[in-house]
């Protein structure tokens, strides 16, 4: 059997009670498997060769412009913690570098006008993506606080790289909604019932997103706050999940996130005069056995006053962080499958290779519904496939390589391709029981 504490997550997700990684890994039972302390770390470093340009929107009628580059980043390096001061009360902890930089630090100059000022260090960021206090008092309810992070759509719970099998995060999601997607706030999860009525939950109260982000092609997913040293909490949003795993080897769930009014959390009070809610929704699939690894999810967006938050947008100053592009949709929408072969739970070899050949078919489209003036850019629609392998030569490393082809606006543009070569790892390197060992020693 796979050594279990090598192969639970790196993030103390306490979206549910067990962790990220530990779903992702069938043969760990028990999630804690530490008395007091643990620290671990993942990192990526990801090389794609493409066939299509940098600006899909260069004004000719035929989407990108034909050119063969290639691109090499470590997108990001994790260092994470857990620690327990008794069995009720615990603090998780991860910090991530995201392309090894210190990022561009951003000042509102409320004595000058309310002018944007920004000093550029480094490209890339690093950021404190979680910091929480879990207080455990039983299975069925636990309270969290702090920084975490929201279990909207597959990829933001399972955002650590050993849990997809592409070199890059599934590109739907990642385009429309803020992935990861961390917020500071307070939630309740737990789980209900047993057997095959087990179901598990989470309710959380977070700031919202702030509407000066929205635009054109990417619609809320910049619109995450965190640019200043406060955020604004004027109009909180609430995300609730509920999961059902009752059957052997599936989990399905369903979330859906609420924030009443995004224009109150933007940087200037002043900067709109009426309200934009957004509104979330997603359901999600995942079957594992021994053999076969195979999960689906469907995610709709939609937004009030997108018309004029448009006109809006695109006259915020030019100093400002924001792209200010338009129309921002009214709805969007992505869905994706994907499966891979376990081949070695297959063949019942203890020595054949790890290695896992799979397939993902996905589509998203930023302006799935665009209100009149504006008319929806079909250089938006993206339908792709992903076919690659996995191979991993201990459990805790993954080696990938995929081939992506994208087909655009129906095929009215250009195809985008490109192969891609990634390393990844998640593991646990200290625990309190590894310094109890090495006393013993």
């Amino acid at each position: 059997m796979m050594n279990c504490r090598l192969l639970l997550p790196l993030l103390a997700v306490a979206l549910l009670p067990a962790t990220a990684f530990a779903q992702w890994n069938p043969d760990s039972t028990v999630a804690d498997t530490y008395d007091r302390f643990r620290v671990g770390s993942y990192a990526e470093a990801v090389a794609a060769f493409m066939n299509y340009g940098i600006n899909r929107f260069n004004g000719t009628t035929q989407g990108n412009s034909s050119m063969h580059r290639a691109t090499i980043a470590i997108p990001r390096f994790t260092l994470s913690a857990d620690y327990k001061w008794n069995a009720h009360w615990k603090l998780g902890l991860e910090i991530e570098f995201e392309s090894g930089g210190t990022g561009t630090a951003y000042e509102l100059e409320n004595t000058e006008n309310g002018e944007y000022e920004t000093e550029i260090e480094k490209g890339g960021e690093v950021v404190v993506e979680q910091l929480h206090l879990t207080y455990s008092p039983s299975r069925h309810f636990n309270v969290q606080a702090g920084h975490m992070v929201l279990p909207v759509g597959t990829w933001n719970r399972y955002h650590e790289p050993m849990n997809y099998f592409g070199t890059i995060r599934p590109e739907g999601e990642t385009m429309l909604v803020p992935t990861t997607w961390h917020e500071t706030g307070v939630g309740i999860y737990g789980m209900m019932g047993r057997r095959w009525a087990s179901f598990q939950y989470a309710l959380y109260v977070t700031e919202g997103l702030n509407a000066n982000g929205f635009d054109r092609n990417n619609w809320v997913a910049s619109g995450k706050q965190g640019l200043f040293d406060a955020d604004n909490f004027t109009s909180p949003a609430y995300t609730a999940r509920l999961s059902y795993t009752g059957v052997p080897h599936l989990s399905l769930g369903a979330t859906f996130y609420y924030c009443p009014n995004t224009a109150a959390n933007s940087d200037k009070p002043q900067t709109y005069n009426f309200k934009v809610p957004v509104r979330i929704w997603s359901i999600d699939g995942t079957w594992r056995n021994r053999w076969l690894k195979a999960s689906a999810n469907i995610l709709r967006g939609s937004l009030s006053n997108s018309v004029q938050l448009s006109q809006r947008n695109v006259k915020l100053s030019n100093a400002s962080p924001y792209t200010r592009t338009a129309p921002i949709a009214h709805s969007v929408a992505c869905y994706g499958a994907e499966a891979g072969l376990l081949l070695k739970g297959l063949c019942h070899a203890k020595r054949f290779p790890d290695i896992i050949p799979f397939c993902r078919y996905e589509y998203y489209n930023a302006q799935e519904q665009v209100d009149a003036p504006y008319v929806a850019d079909d250089r938006l629609k993206t339908s792709l496939w992903v076919a690659g392998l996995n191979y991993r030569p201990l459990p805790y490393i993954t080696v990938k390589a995929d081939y992506t082809t994208r087909r655009i606006g129906d095929g009215k543009y250009k195809c985008e391709n490109e192969f891609s070569l990634g390393i990844c790892f998640a593991a646990w390197f200290w625990t309190d029981r590894d310094a109890q060992r090495l006393r013993k020693q």
